[in-house]
């Protein structure tokens, strides 16, 4: 049996374990979440429900998928396209057991890929989820321009991150994080405003919760 270690994503860090378990279980996560991030885990379920407002036909790009956290949005029967995308094939695999856990596996396809060079065309999804993924990303920028140029007009992108100015108090989980390869150089509440904006979203919203920060942008037709 495979021991999660407390290296890089690549090689399934027990981060990936826990943070995956903490929104299986809502009370004893969403207690894990306000001691150690000083945020809400309600948010994030709220933030997943964009999943499950797709009409059936739809697109859903969820990078990185990590272990399927996004997939509590997903409803059976749904019959909607959601292609889930990580670097690491371990994070896959996690994703594809998640799916079937929640009876959503026959909507599920997976694909190793780099969200700096996502390798669909211009405006092929309807919905580009990013939970957790900015701040592990070393080029957020470049990750941004990426999610939205594949999605369509009047589509949505969403996502949450720990940001870089959410205060001196969540500076040693940064650091930490940093140190065990988890995090890269992150990014700001602004940075992302800006970002998507840049790439023609309006409506652009960001919900910041302790360390984290959620956020939201439509394409512009």
């Amino acid at each position: 049996m495979k021991i999660p270690g407390l290296g890089g994503w690549s090689e399934d860090p027990l981060w990936a374990g826990v943070y995956d378990w903490s929104v299986e279980h809502p009370r004893a996560g969403g207690l894990l979440w306000a001691l150690g991030l000083q945020s809400d885990l309600r948010l994030l379920y709220a933030c997943a429900e964009e999943v499950g407002r797709q009409p059936a036909g739809a697109r859903v790009l969820d990078v990185p998928c990590g272990g399927g956290v996004a997939l509590r949005g997903l409803r059976p029967g749904q019959r909607v396209e959601y292609v889930a995308v990580d670097i690491a094939p371990s994070m896959l695999e996690r994703t594809l057991v998640a799916a079937e856990r929640h009876g959503v596996a026959d909507q599920v396809t997976t694909q190793v890929a780099d969200v700096g060079a996502l390798p669909f065309a211009e405006e092929s999804f309807d919905l580009v989820v990013s939970f957790t993924g900015l701040h592990c990303f070393p080029d957020p920028a470049q990750a941004v321009i990426e999610m939205v140029r594949v999605l369509r007009p009047g589509g949505v992108i969403t996502g949450s991150a720990i940001f870089n100015d959410t205060g001196r108090r969540f500076e040693p989980v940064r650091r930490g994080g940093r140190l065990a390869r988890l995090l890269g150089p992150g990014c700001t509440v602004d940075d992302v405003r800006r970002w998507l904006t840049r790439q023609g979203c309006s409506d652009v919203t960001v919900d910041v919760s302790g360390a984290i920060g959620y956020f939201r942008g439509v394409r512009a037709g």
